[in-house]
């Protein structure tokens, strides 16, 4: 069987002082479930491996799992794999090369969302800060961050969203995401 590389993507931990996970338990709990060469990137959830299964949601279904039962809480993971992390990071629509990490957000979608969730949003109303939407994932160009960004707050509205799991990542962490997976993939 071919390995490939993944990351998940933990939503909602370690912010504000709630749901703590720390990363150092997190490795151990993840070889615990026989994956491969894992490496946590930050304390916001994101930590990168190798795997022989194919099934992104039942990986993601595994860890989610498995931090419950040794953190006593639910947390909701996207898994993806690194090819796909990377054809979403290329195929970005605003000037990565050009911008600061915290402009640039891309929120990654447990589904695909179709555009007309999106249409009550008044795009004109929040410029210079726009987004698009890609593949199982929107991109958000939020000019003074993702903490002032009224977009940003618009765009996380569970109303908007029911149904769907959604975690952001600044385009540091994307670009590291991608990084951390492309080395496993051809190390």
């Amino acid at each position: 069987m071919t390995v490939k590389a993944y990351a998940a993507l933990l939503r909602g931990i370690n912010v504000g002082g709630s749901r703590k996970l720390p990363m150092a338990e997190l490795r151990p709990l993840l070889d615990g479930l026989g994956l491969g060469d894992v490496r946590t990137h930050l304390q916001s959830g994101n930590a990168v491996f190798t795997s022989e299964a194919t099934d992104e949601d039942a990986l993601a279904a595994r860890v989610s799992e498995a931090i419950e039962g040794h953190f006593g809480f639910d947390v909701q993971v996207l898994v993806r794999d690194g090819a796909y992390l990377k054809a979403v990071a290329d195929a970005c629509p605003f000037p990565a090369a050009s911008l600061e990490g915290k402009q640039l957000h891309i929120t990654y979608y447990s589904e695909p969302v179709d555009a007309s969730r999106l249409d009550t949003i008044d795009r004109a109303a929040f410029l210079p800060e726009e987004f698009r939407l890609g593949d199982r994932a929107l991109y958000l160009y939020a000019p003074d961050g993702l903490g002032r960004s009224k977009l940003g707050e618009v765009l996380a509205r569970p109303a908007l969203l029911k149904g769907v799991t959604a975690t952001t990542r600044n385009w540091n962490t994307v670009a590291k995401l991608v990084e951390l997976t492309q080395e496993l993939d051809h190390g």
